[in-house]
């Protein structure tokens, strides 16, 4: 094997590991990146030379995998955001339900209030006990 192809091929190997020293990072892996990875000129890689044959069908397959992987990752993106999604909904419905609740004790306070003619002591008072008086909080 010549120079030449050995450049193309570690550059594959750069691309492969997501490694690269002269493309950007995550770039897919086709014969044009493989040849500006080795230092080449986009489109060096040319098919219908056959000192390339081997060269081409290993991109092929780096391209193949780099593809599944993508795939598999948009995958899991997929359903992290439909869990997201589930959770913002059950959310929403706790939330409603903790605003009818709370709705609902102002409505019955309101009718405690206006049978006993007297203000109903506030769940929460403003003085809080002091430590050591032995009440709980």
């Amino acid at each position: 094997m010549n120079s030449s192809l050995s450049d193309y091929f570690s550059a594959l190997a750069r691309l492969k590991a997501n490694k690269p020293e002269r493309v950007a990072k995550g770039t897919r892996i086709t014969n044009d990146a493989v040849a500006l990875e080795a230092g080449r000129g986009k489109g060096s890689i040319k098919k219908s030379r056959p000192a390339f044959a081997d060269l081409i069908l290993a991109i092929d397959e780096a391209g193949a995998e780099q593809a599944e992987s993508v795939g598999a990752d948009k995958e899991k993106l997929d359903k992290a955001k439909l869990t997201n999604s589930q959770y913002r909904e059950q959310l929403d419905a706790a939330l409603a339900r903790e605003v009818s609740l709370l709705h609902e004790v102002y409505t019955l306070r309101k009718q405690l209030s206006a049978l006993t003619g007297s203000s109903v002591i506030p769940i929460r008072t403003s003085v809080r006990p002091a430590p050591g008086d032995g009440q709980k909080l």
